[in-house]
């Protein structure tokens, strides 16, 4: 074995990206542009409330402005963006407007790269004339064993970005997937990602279609999409391929993103799991002020270790103080596990009166 192993059975054969290593330590905002896309791929794992939608997510949070864009991105101190979608050619106009804004707005510093099934001479200097540092072509997978009628070599000969191929692992398409490799790395790209293959909900018919199995009870990733990956890794030593598993993804780049929004954005009373989620108090009531007073007056709570949420209809209050005293209280009281994101989504629940 030439590759090396990480955390959750990613693997590498030399550097990752950089758009990667930004990933890896969570510090790089996700920027869905669009969910429009024609590439039709049957693997797509887009969630169905963005996918073939022409709605715009920065992270978790839908956007609406410009100022919804650049919010994330200081609430979790964002060093780079990766912009995806959908495909994000599939609307250049407002893909290089937020390139070019977040350029503006943080400096030249902040590393973006892009995905894209776009493989466009014309598009490649737009983009890189807006800021774009990496490109990451996700060739459609019957182009896999002829890339030759493509403009990658164009694009790499004719431009100053880092290019990159992105394409999942497939199990029974390791000659194809070869192909793919020696051309692109031949015509010069910097390095290829290998994504391990997922079951979503919106691509779990492909189980039926192609024959595809669980990998495990524990896991959404495809059973052999791994080995598939592994073959390349050991027959290209030399080349620059890293394969990113679909747990390393979830307990590695989301954890760590997660944590770093977290300690943004978390107010005194909150306490951050290691697993980057929010724990914190919960007080409901039919007179949110009138329930303020009353934790004021009768418990002393100073105004630091409580918050009165009017968008969520809430009181939350440290959860140290809630579990002292929320038996007695004549209100809802719950304590509550949440992702720090735009959307709160709740983990897990608990009553506590």
């Amino acid at each position: 074995m030439s590759f090396q192993r990480f955390d959750s059975g990613s693997a590498a054969n030399g550097e990752l990206a950089k758009g990667c290593q930004y990933c890896i330590n969570g510090s790089k905002m996700v920027l869905l542009v669009t969910g429009r896309c024609r590439a039709g791929c049957f693997y797509c794992p887009v969630s169905a409330e963005k996918k073939g939608r022409d709605v715009t997510y920065a992270n978790e949070g839908r956007v609406h402005s410009d100022e919804d864009v650049i919010n994330e991105a200081l609430a979790m101190d964002a060093e780079g963006t990766g912009i995806t979608g959908g495909d994000p050619s599939e609307m250049m106009d407002r893909t290089i407007h937020y390139i070019e804004l977040l350029k503006n707005r943080f400096g030249k510093g902040h590393h973006i790269h892009m995905y894209t099934s776009v493989i466009s001479l014309e598009n490649a200097r737009r983009l890189e004339a807006a800021g774009l540092d990496e490109i990451r072509y996700h060739p459609i997978e019957s182009l896999w064993d002829r890339m030759d009628s493509t403009e990658l070599r164009s694009i790499i000969e004719n431009t100053g970005m880092d290019v990159g191929i992105e394409v999942p692992a497939l199990p029974g398409k390791e000659k194809e997937l070869e192909c793919l490799v020696e051309y692109a790395f031949e015509a010069g790209i910097d390095f290829m990602n290998l994504n391990e293959l997922e079951f979503s909900e919106s691509n779990w018919d492909m189980m039926a279609t192609h024959n595809f199995l669980v990998k495990d009870e524990l896991s959404s990733a495809v059973l052999g999409a791994e080995e598939c990956a592994i073959h390349i890794l050991n027959k290209y030593p030399d080349y620059r391929i890293h394969f990113c598993s679909s747990t390393f993804k979830d307990s590695v780049q989301l954890r760590n993103r997660l944590t770093r929004r977290a300690e943004h954005i978390a107010k005194e009373y909150d306490v951050i799991t290691d697993d980057g989620t929010l724990v914190k108090g919960i007080i409901y009531h039919r007179n949110l002020d009138e329930a303020l007073t009353y934790l004021k007056e009768n418990y002393d709570v100073p105004d630091e270790l409580m918050y009165l949420d009017s968008g969520r209809n809430r009181i939350e209050i440290a959860p140290w103080i809630l579990e002292e005293v929320g038996a007695e209280l004549p209100f809802k009281c719950y304590i509550v596990e949440e992702y720090p994101t735009e959307d709160r989504l709740e983990v897990e629940r608990t009553p506590i009166n």
